[in-house]
């Protein structure tokens, strides 16, 4: 018998749970409802519903991690939202900062017809605007063997192609040039996780430790 549909609730803590999995090995409540901007009792209510369901596995003080069927709905959430995001930037010309909150929004209303179509209509893409891999029909992810950017010493060059999937931060980085396809030259990293200074398609920046890190580059 099949599933009922989830709830865009459901499927929003699903994806978050899914990302924090891959950045910390699981997820903790007090996380959970500071990326989701809930409480944590509202946190703890939800991940009981999950549980009931199957599709997390929720220990006390512990945290929560997704089962076989929870993250399998997890991906196919996230290969939605990655799919609009780059056919509202590839088709429509969306700005790579506005894609994220638009699909945000479609996500949860994109039925599996539409989705083939999209994915076809694009060449079947492997990654969205901001460089994450779109997971593909079967619901596998690829894995791309990027460096952060501040692992590059200084002197040495290499692209963009990825950064966080976040519309403030893409928008500073749009700013700085400092976006997938980009040219990127490390100058100089100060001590005691200091700021990275960068030249960005022939622009110097100064960026923080903690942002470079979350750009890959290769």
């Amino acid at each position: 018998m099949s599933r009922a549909p989830l709830s865009e609730t459901s499927e929003d803590y699903l994806k978050q749970i899914y990302k924090l999995e891959l950045e910390r090995g699981r997820a903790s409540t007090s996380v959970l409802a500071e990326r989701l901007g809930v409480s944590p009792p509202s946190v703890t209510s939800m991940l009981k519903k999950l549980a009931s369901l199957r599709l997390v596995e929720h220990e006390r003080y512990r945290g929560v991690t997704l089962t076989a069927a929870g993250r399998k709905a997890a991906i196919e959430i996230i290969r939605h939202h990655r799919l609009l995001e780059q056919y509202l930037a590839e088709t429509l010309g969306m700005p790579i900062d506005e894609v994220h909150a638009e699909a945000d929004r479609l996500e949860h209303a994109l039925s599996e017809e539409l989705e083939a179509r999209i994915d076809a209509s694009l060449g079947y893409p492997t990654h969205d605007p901001h460089g994450d891999p779109i997971p593909d029909a079967a619901l596998n992810v690829g894995e791309d063997r990027l460096r952060p950017l501040h692992t590059l010493a200084p002197g040495e060059r290499s692209t963009v192609r990825r950064v966080p999937d976040d519309t403030d931060v893409l928008r500073y980085l749009v700013e700085l040039r400092l976006v997938p396809g980009a040219s990127v030259e490390v100058l100089r990293v100060a001590p005691f996780d200091g700021p990275v200074t960068i030249s960005a398609e022939g622009a110097e920046h100064a960026i923080s430790y903690e942002l470079a890190a979350q750009i890959g580059v290769g």
